[in-house]
């Protein structure tokens, strides 16, 4: 792999989504939470606190991330879903990472929050109508995203940070 920050490839959408697409990405998100779980299971706090790669996050900080990330992800789809085409709020995820909580709160509290999230949202996600994969919401950033792309988008972005611990434990050789 040749650049570390995008161990699964960047993300890319080729829209729109065939049925057998939105049910791997729908797997994909609920599998998550345990390919997480199990990517970081039994490595030590010094672990936890070694960077992916240069510069970048520590494996607590990606931790606690995907979290944060994931709950902004599905109130943006329970928005879209309510409203026609709601505004979100972006958030400075790399200012979120530097927060208190993220330094101090065990890892385990986070690994139990994205369990309950993904229970959730994939419930959600499982009974979006066909009609309203089409739904939309506007990223002040990205501009108007659907709600089918954001599942493609959520899909990777588990799969990307999973293999961000995975592939330093496998340079690491732990």
């Amino acid at each position: 792999m040749s650049d570390l920050r995008y161990p699964v490839g960047k993300f890319s959408f080729e829209g729109p989504l065939r049925e057998e697409d939105k049910q791997k990405f729908l797997n994909d998100i609920q599998q998550a939470p345990a390919k997480l779980r199990a990517a970081v299971a039994g490595l030590s706090p010094q672990q936890l606190d070694t960077p992916y790669r240069p510069d970048g996050w520590t494996v607590r900080q990606v931790v606690h991330h995907v979290p944060d990330s994931h709950l902004n992800a599905y109130l943006r789809f329970k928005l879209a879903l309510t409203e026609d085409e709601p505004t979100i709020k972006p958030y400075a995820e790399d200012r979120w990472a530097e927060l208190p909580d993220t330094r101090l709160t065990p890892i385990e509290v986070s690994l139990t929050l994205l369990d309950s999230l993904h229970d959730r949202w994939v419930r959600l996600l499982r009974s979006i109508k066909p009609e309203d994969w089409k739904r939309k919401f506007r990223h002040p950033e990205l501009g108007v995203v659907s709600l089918e792309k954001n599942l493609a988008l959520y899909a990777w972005h588990g799969r990307h940070h999973v293999a961000h611990v995975t592939s330093l434990r496998e340079r690491s050789g732990w």
